[in-house]
């Protein structure tokens, strides 16, 4: 498993080393987009609208559009100057409270923490502890230049990492339209619908779940890999394309050095005698 993140766990005065591993992978299949003539992948190239020119990445700049169409510039050199600035490498843990406590739309991203060098007794001592008082630990962290906040909890024998997103990431219930107020609900309805969910009821086992929609698309690329319905692009030599009017001028230079080079003037010469007798 690779290593994406070096660093330590610190609360009150411990200090646990540790490694960060991405606890999740994305499954989804990937699809290209190809021309529909030769099926040969589909470019995209990087132009700008208003010069009407194709720009190379280092022609490009980020910047921040606080209205429409008006942009602050921030260079290389000051972002990179706020990353060190903030590029800690520690899970500092602040509080310790109840995983009920906070709702799931605040989770984001799971990871797995493994112990870092000398730090295996530490690293049990925290699981132990966090086991043992049912509780979980609010941290922030710094990854990829971005400041999070998260939780540490035990996930089987290993303690988790859970990026979760601060208040002012989830936007108020209030903007979402026609939400019913107080309706009223025949006792004989709800009744019906606690059965309905009573019967439903089971034991959580993520085992009993799965991406029917992915296992059927991958189902359906492998039947037309196994029928030979793959086909292979030709690859063609790429095209020197030289400007037009670059090739004139060029041509006219190298012209005009033939024609006052010691040879030609002597031809010139030779030629003029001719005409003259």
């Amino acid at each position: 498993m690779h290593t994406m993140w070096k660093g330590s766990i610190q609360f009150g005065l411990v200090n646990i080393p540790i490694k960060l591993f991405s606890a999740t992978e994305d499954k989804d299949i990937k699809l290209r987009q190809l021309h529909k003539k030769c099926h040969t992948p589909i470019q995209y190239e990087k132009k700008c609208p208003h010069c009407d020119e194709t720009i190379s990445n280092e022609e490009i700049v980020k910047g921040f559009e606080y209205v429409k169409g008006k942009f602050v510039v921030l260079s290389d050199e000051e972002l990179q100057e706020l990353k060190d600035e903030h590029a800690e490498k520690t899970v500092e843990i602040k509080d310790f409270v109840d995983l009920t406590e906070i709702d799931p739309i605040y989770f984001h991203r799971s990871y797995f923490m493994g112990p870092g060098e000398n730090g295996l007794k530490a690293y049990a001592l925290l699981r132990s502890a966090l086991e043992k008082s049912g509780k979980i630990g609010i941290a922030e962290i710094t990854i990829r230049s971005k400041r999070q906040l998260a939780v540490v909890r035990v996930y089987e024998n290993c303690l988790v990492m859970e990026t979760i997103h601060y208040p002012d990431e989830v936007r108020s219930v209030k903007h979402v339209p026609s939400l019913p107020e107080e309706v009223d609900i025949q006792e004989k309805e709800l009744n019906t619908a606690m059965m309905l969910i009573e019967q439903l009821t089971t034991t959580f086992n993520p085992e009993n779940y799965h991406d029917d929609y992915r296992e059927a698309l991958q189902q359906k690329i492998d039947e037309k890999i196994n029928r030979n319905e793959g086909k292979a692009i030709e690859e063609r030599p790429r095209e020197n394309v030289v400007d037009l009017m670059s090739a004139l001028q060029a041509s006219i230079e190298r012209t005009k050095k033939q024609e006052t080079s010691p040879k030609a003037t002597e031809k010139k010469k030779a030629k003029t005698v001719r005409k003259k007798a």
